[in-house]
C-alpha cells in the first residue's frame, strides 16, 4: 500500500486538538495540554470507502478480531457509549501477548469521532479516532494517541516505536478490510 501515513508530534497535535475542540468534538475539560509531560502520535490514511462504512467497522468493536491485530474487544456487552467503561486489549507487536485495559469512552459522534481515555496513577492515555469525508466514497481516517502523566516519561521509551507500528498496522488493516468488503 502507498504510504499515506504521517506521524507528527508537538505543534501539529496541539493544532489538531484545537480544531477538534473548536468543532465541539472534545470538551475543553478533557484537553490538558502540557507540552512537557505529553506525547502524541498521529496517523492518517485515506480509505476508498464511504465514511459511514468506515465508521461501522471502527464502531463495531466486537468484530475487530475479523480485521484488526492491534486493538481488541474485551467484553462485547459493553458498547461504546460516552461516559461508560469498556474493556479492551491491545497487541503492539503481532507476536506479543495482549495487554488488557479498562477505558472510559469520552466521545461518540456517529460517523465522525470516537474517543476514550484509560488511566492508572501517573499515566494517562487518550485515543481519538476521527473520520473525514474527503470526496465521494473516500474517507480520511485519523488516529491520535496521546500519553500524559509523570509515568509517561518512564514508559514511552519502551513502547514508542511499537505503539506507532501498531497504529500504522491498524490503519492499513482497516483500509484493507473496508475496501474489500
Amino acid at each position: 500500500y502507498p504510504d499515506y501515513f504521517s506521524i507528527e508530534l508537538g505543534q501539529k497535535i496541539k493544532k489538531y486538538q484545537a480544531v477538534l475542540e473548536g468543532r465541539g468534538f472534545i470538551p475543553i475539560s478533557l484537553i490538558k495540554l502540557t507540552a512537557a509531560s505529553m506525547t502524541s502520535f498521529y496517523i492518517e490514511i485515506e480509505i476508498n470507502a464511504p465514511r459511514q462504512q468506515v465508521w461501522q467497522a471502527l464502531y463495531q468493536k466486537e468484530r475487530w478480531r475479523d480485521w484488526n491485530t492491534f486493538l481488541f474487544d474485551g467484553d462485547a456487552s459493553q458498547p461504546f457509549q460516552a461516559g461508560k467503561g469498556v474493556l479492551l486489549s491491545l497487541r503492539r507487536l503481532p507476536q506479543e501477548e495482549e495487554t488488557e485495559f479498562e477505558a472510559t469512552v469520552t466521545l461518540v459522534q456517529p460517523g465522525i469521532c470516537l474517543s476514550w481515555v484509560s488511566a492508572i496513577a501517573g499515566f494517562r492515555n487518550q485515543y481519538v479516532f476521527e473520520l473525514q469525508e474527503i470526496g465521494v466514497g473516500r474517507t480520511k481516517y485519523i488516529h491520535q494517541d496521546t500519553f500524559s502523566g509523570i509515568l509517561s516519561r518512564a514508559f514511552l521509551p519502551f513502547i514508542r516505536a511499537d505503539e506507532q507500528q501498531g497504529m500504522k498496522r491498524m490503519a492499513r488493516e482497516l483500509k484493507r478490510y473496508v475496501e474489500h468488503r
